[in-house]
């Protein structure tokens, strides 16, 4: 008789977990995973923005913002489906779609386009009366690269090598502002970001020394460093942007992409694009940071080289975007 009563009350016990499982399960696999990045970095802050956004809650879209490495991170994590969205530079899309990231020749071919969001400007500082006029110029100098790790170090050491000089210089791998600090005590003659501008670290630079920006577009188009990296862009950083330098300095930038994995509903991406994409909503994200005042209908296929999300191209077909 006791053994009945057990059994009767572990197979109630046995149901009613399973019961209140079933809830929990169903809810993680509703959710939608967006990589970002380190904590307090612009690629988390894309993924908190939309999290936090409202009008995709109301609409049932339950988005967590999940951090991350940065741009190669969720790139892989994207691709093998462990993050539905993501943060990413178009260059690393290019490379993982064409299995030429470094030391990695897997191909990632399932992470597609949805979205341009905002540029990262390639910037090369150094002293005003240092007589460096170009890239070139830096071999034998002592120079910042970024972290070790970062998109700053990779493309540095990526235009560098194609330059010819990256072995020449002697390399000092260090975040923007020890860069600044290092610059400002003369221990070196250049540093090297890829970051939105203005940057706070060459603000820092400019108030210790007279600085100058090199050209770097012009090294770039005479190198054909464009047509072995089509997803790198032109553009210029305007006059004034720096105290002291009073002329525009031509330079070029990778795409920071929204990306999603290929197996990801288009309505799921088409109804994000649709709230994001707004008056609104683009209000929403350029107050989360006026780096993303970049974000817009007119720039939204912008620097996007690789496939884009079936979803996505409905969405940008409509706005004219796309034809």
């Amino acid at each position: 008789m006791k053994q009945k009563k057990r059994f009767r009350l572990l197979s109630g016990m046995l149901f009613l977990a399973t019961t209140l499982t079933i809830p929990a399960l169903s809810s993680a696999a509703e959710r939608i995973v967006f990589g970002g990045g380190p904590a307090g970095g612009t690629f988390q802050i894309v993924a908190n923005a939309i999290q936090v956004y409202d009008p995709v809650k109301e609409a049932g879209l339950n988005v967590k913002a999940q951090s991350s490495a940065g741009s190669v991170e969720n790139l892989r994590r994207v691709n093998s489906g462990k993050s539905d969205f993501g943060v990413v530079y178009s260059g690393h899309v290019y490379l993982g779609m064409e299995g030429k990231l470094k030391n990695d020749p897997k191909k990632y071919d399932d992470v597609l386009a949805v979205s341009y969001l905002y540029g990262a400007p390639a910037q090369l500082v150094v002293r005003a009366d240092s007589g460096i006029k170009s890239t070139k110029d830096l071999i034998g100098k002592k120079v910042g690269v970024g972290n070790a790790g970062s998109g700053a170090f990779a493309n540095c050491e990526l235009f560098f090598s194609h330059l010819g000089i990256w072995d020449k210089v002697e390399r000092n791998a260090m975040g923007y502002n020890d860069a600044a600090t290092a610059f400002g005590n003369n221990q070196l003659d250049a540093f090297w970001l890829f970051t939105a501008f203005p940057s706070g670290a060459v603000i820092m630079a400019a108030q210790t020394n007279d600085i100058a920006m090199i050209d770097l577009d012009k090294d770039a188009t005479e190198s054909g460093f464009f047509d072995e990296y089509p997803y790198f862009a032109k553009l210029s950083i305007p006059a004034g942007t720096y105290k002291g330098v009073d002329v525009e300095t031509p330079s070029f930038q990778d795409s920071t992409l929204w990306v999603a994995n290929a197996k990801v509903p288009s309505e799921t991406v088409y109804k994000l694009l649709s709230l994001i994409y707004t008056e609104e909503g683009l209000a929403h994200m350029a107050s989360q940071k006026k780096t993303f005042k970049e974000m817009g209908i007119e720039n939204g296929a912008k620097g996007i080289v690789t496939p884009m999300h079936p979803g996505a191209i409905k969405f940008w077909k409509e706005k004219g975007i796309l034809k």
